[in-house]
């Protein structure tokens, strides 16, 4: 995974609607719009950051980027950024379980079957570099185990309640490199008394940032969701061709709101390993208080701290 030159794709997330942090979103943009779209650091929004982080990873015409149409007016320039049929469009925000199957069915169409490297857009990265490097081991481990996704674990500093936790088994895989271990279980936002324990287990918190390759991110999605994955046999079908938006039209219309985490990776631990990443800044700014808290233990002060009202979104 040599940086931004090699085989790997990358696939960035940015199709979520933001609500949780729409009450400093709005007064930073003066709108609605979602915050992969917001200029939170430094008049660069967070989808501009991942764009770069993904960058490090794959070259330019190896981007995808799945948003919803809905958010349009905010992504309308992105498709001339992209090389053609790299931006997938959603009808609507389905959840993360839709927002990953439709564009690695695009990504298997354009490539056959590549390693991905899957970037949700709203995270914060202090050591972009360092974090990335944790993205290449992961490739790593998937060049041997081809089968496997690979989750990156965040090593916790504290026992955060609104984040995903990820239970690493004690002995690694038998892979060179970077430690990779195989997961016995998740638990998704946990009670503090829960949180507690599992930081003091030294249990990760899940980055949700994957790499594995496209065959693997499609059978972990048959094995484990398989109304899902024979929902979309009439895109399959029509991949690349003029039905291709009719027949994800008709999908979307009646397609339920899934997660990835609670509906695929919760379902195959026995599909998955995670690379435990040290001593990097990292955060999902999910919430303004997680915005606050990094922007307070980094120093950064974007302008717009100076003028937002922090009590009405505390």
């Amino acid at each position: 995974m040599a940086t931004g030159s090699s085989s790997t794709w990358a696939l960035i997330l940015a199709g979520g609607d933001g609500v949780r942090l729409r009450p400093l979103t709005t007064q930073i943009a003066g709108d609605a719009r979602p915050k992969q779209f917001c200029a939170l650091l430094d008049g660069e929004t967070l989808l501009d950051r991942t764009r770069r982080r993904a960058d490090l990873v794959a070259r330019f015409d190896r981007n995808v980027v799945v948003v919803s149409r809905p958010h349009e007016p905010y992504y309308r320039g992105l498709a001339a950024d992209l090389a053609p049929g790299r931006l997938v469009v959603q009808p609507h925000n389905r959840g993360t379980a839709p927002g990953i199957l439709y564009p690695m069915l695009r990504i298997r169409e354009l490539a056959g079957d590549p390693t991905v490297a899957v970037f949700p857009s709203d995270h914060y990265v202090g050591d972009e570099p360092a974090f990335v490097s944790y993205v290449v081991a992961a490739g790593d481990v998937v060049a041997h185990r081809p089968d496997l996704v690979i989750l990156l674990g965040v090593q916790a500093d504290r026992p955060e309640t609104e984040y995903g936790w990820i239970g690493p088994a004690e002995a690694p895989l038998p892979v060179d490199g970077e430690p990779a271990f195989p997961i016995r279980r998740f638990w998704e936002k946990p009670s503090p008394r829960l949180a507690q324990h599992l930081w003091r287990r030294g249990c990760l918190w899940n980055s949700f940032v994957m790499v594995g390759r496209v065959t693997a991110f499609l059978d972990l999605v048959r094995v484990t969701a398989p109304d899902l994955y024979t929902a979309f046999a009439s895109v399959r079908a029509a991949l690349g061709s003029p039905g291709e938006r009719h027949a994800i039209e008709a999908l979307y219309a009646g397609l339920p709101t899934l997660s990835f985490s609670d509906c695929v990776l919760a379902r195959g631990v026995e599909r998955l390993a995670t690379v435990r990443v040290k001593s990097v800044e990292w955060s999902d700014w999910g919430h303004p208080a997680r915005v606050l808290a990094s922007l307070k233990r980094t120093g950064r002060e974007p302008a717009w701290l100076r003028r937002v009202e922090l009590a009405s979104i505390a």
